[in-house]
Formats: C-alpha cells, sequence, structure tokens
C-alpha cells in the first residue's frame, strides 16, 4: 500500500483499513485504481487534472474487487481485454453527486442511484461541480455473474449477460442490494479472523450476485421472471441432472444417453440446440467451475482436487483450465 501526505481527512469509516493511496497527484489515483483492479481496466483524465485531494481505499481478492474513492478528478474508464470473460463493475455514490455515462447513456450517480457497467462498456465519471465526490465501485468477474446465472435457469447463458445502466436504489429490490453490498464491506472491514475466510467471503458475494440478477433488468432477465422455467425438452433435463449429480465419476456420451432414454445423436442434438455446446464440453466446463470453487475455498493441492472431480489428465487438464478462465490452475491459488 502507498500512504501519501497532503490529503483531506477521511470522511467515511468503509474500507478504513485498507488505504491504497491518499494524495494530491491524480495520477496516485489513476495508478492506484489500475492495481485495485488488477488491469480490468484503463483510467484517463476527461479534462486538465487538477491537484487533489485525492483518495484510494480497497481491497482485490478473487471474483471481484471493491474500492472506496474519495476525488474531484473527472474520468474515463475502459475495459479491457487482458481478463477474460470480462467484468461488470457497480457504483455507488455515498457522498456527492457524479454525473455518469455509459457509452451513450448517462445518469447520476448519487445515495439514491447506482450505475451498472458491462464487459467491454467504457465508463466517465464527473464529480458535480467538480466538487469532492466519495463513491464505491465493485468489480465482479464476468465468471461470477454467469455462474449465478446458471444455478438460477439450469443452464448457462448463451450469451453475455448485459445489464440495464441505472440502478434505483431506494426500491424495495435496490434497498436489499444496496445492504448486502454493505454486509460484504462490513465483512471486509471486520476484525473477526473467520470473515477473513474466502469460503464466508465468496458465499457473501454468491448472494449479492444472485441478488443483482433478480433485481436489475438484464438481457436474461426473461429466464427468471414471468414464471418461465427454462424449456427443455426432457430428455436434456434427465441429462443435466445426471451430470450434476455424477461429475466426480467417469461420464461419456453413453452413459448420459442412457440416463436421459435417448440415443447419443438426439442428446447431442439438444444440447447443441439448447445451450450452445456438446454434451462432454458441457461437462468438462461444470466440472472446470467445480474444480475452480474448490481451489479458492480449500488448502488441498491442485492435483488432488482435479482427481477428485474425474480428471486424469493433468497436462490436458491445465490447458482446458487456462482457456475457460484465462489463468493456469496454480494461478488461482495465489488467490487463496
Amino acid at each position: 500500500m502507498t500512504h501519501q501526505k497532503g490529503a483531506s481527512a477521511t470522511v467515511s469509516p468503509l474500507l478504513r483499513e485498507h488505504l491504497i493511496t491518499r494524495s494530491e497527484t491524480p495520477a496516485d489515483l489513476l495508478n492506484a485504481t489500475a492495481r485495485l483492479f488488477d488491469g480490468a481496466v484503463t483510467t484517463s483524465p476527461l479534462d486538465t487534472p487538477s491537484n487533489g485531494p485525492h483518495e484510494l481505499r480497497g481491497i482485490t481478492a478473487h471474483d471481484f474487487a471493491v474500492g472506496y474513492f474519495a476525488s474531484p478528478l473527472a474520468v474515463r474508464v475502459t475495459s479491457t481485454q487482458t481478463r477474460s470473460p470480462g467484468s461488470y463493475f457497480l457504483n455507488i455514490g455515498i457522498h456527492g453527486t457524479l454525473t455518469a455515462s455509459r457509452n451513450n447513456r448517462r445518469t447520476t450517480l448519487d445515495e439514491t442511484t447506482a450505475g451498472i457497467i458491462n464487459p467491454t462498456d467504457t465508463q466517465e465519471l464527473r464529480p458535480l461541480h467538480n466538487q469532492q465526490t466519495h463513491f464505491l465501485g465493485l468489480r465482479i468477474d464476468a465468471t461470477l455473474i454467469n455462474q449465478e446465472l446458471t444455478t438460477l435457469t439450469g443452464h448457462p447463458p448463451a450469451s453475455t449477460v448485459r445489464f440495464d445502466f441505472p440502478l434505483d436504489l431506494t426500491s424495495p429490490k435496490g434497498r436489499t442490494l444496496r445492504l448486502l453490498v454493505h454486509s460484504l464491506l462490513e465483512q471486509l472491514d471486520s476484525q473477526d479472523p473467520l470473515f477473513q475466510r474466502a469460503e464466508l467471503q465468496r458465499s457473501q458475494l454468491r448472494c449479492l450476485v444472485t441478488a443483482l440478477l433478480l433485481a436489475q433488468p438484464h438481457t436474461h432477465t426473461d429466464q427468471l421472471h414471468n414464471n418461465r422455467q427454462p424449456t427443455h425438452p426432457h430428455p436434456l433435463r434427465k441429462a443435466l441432472a445426471f451430470i450434476e449429480a455424477n461429475l466426480t465419476d467417469h461420464i461419456s456420451l453413453d452413459t448420459i444417453a442412457t440416463a436421459a432414454h435417448c440415443s447419443p445423436r438426439t442428446l447431442n442434438s439438444a444440447f447443441r440446440n439448447q445451450l450452445g455446446l456438446s454434451p462432454m464440453s458441457y461437462v468438462r466446463n461444470r466440472r472446470l467451475d467445480r474444480i475452480r470453487e474448490d481451489i479458492l475455498t480449500s488448502t488441498d493441492p491442485v492435483g488432488t482436487i482435479a482427481y477428485r472431480w474425474g480428471i486424469t489428465h493433468l497436462g490436458r487438464f491445465a490447458a482446458q483450465y487456462r482457456d475457460r478462465f484465462a489463468e493456469l490452475p496454480s494461478d488461482t491459488t495465489t488467490h487463496r
């Protein structure tokens, strides 16, 4: 962490033990933001930058990062392509008002309205009248959004989830979401070692993501509301249930087809038509997701975890893991 002189007094206790930078120099804030969000975004000033005060407090963990920003700086934030499949950002005003834009849409961020940024979006944040503003920026890996949507709908999304931009924090759903965000922050601020465990942090984050998917309109909302369940044919539903129950065992196309009471050819067509991938690709992805969760929430060696989930060829597994998560299993262990 960088502690620098010449800043204003801290006005909020949020993330109080996690100071990253406090400086009069705008470049210090921009550089600290890039570090906090681990290369997921690049930032640049919209106007000729003036001196501070600028302050950033934050935490980077696996699947997410959260920052508390206090600054009068107007910035452009651009998503990078180095983190696949990308990141979402939830910005919540704490004090003061920001004029925010996402691509061609605009809103005002304050204590009553938040903004959601999708992967590949460019956002601009401009404090009203260039006054000091305070807001939270929460980064969430797209992988986690996809996993929670899969849990809710029973199948992975066929396209990128794209949320509407403004989020009303005064609505019942919005208030619940804000409560979950502040609960996560209280957990991160707690000195109790129990709350520092990755298992609890991930559980809290999953609750928040589930609430976000249910509260905020997005391109897959129809699958969650209007009492519509996935319109999968019966053999596919049987196949998905069989796969989930037997991921640790050897699974072949024939065994899935037998459990689904159909031919392998019919099963393959159902998977490709409904989910956009083959049955065995679906099995591989579900195993990789489970392995990643175990790596993050246990201290077992990667090889032990992989074998537990039916992996027999570690070299091939490592390549498949990197293709899905843009990092090797050994890299994931550093997030524990």
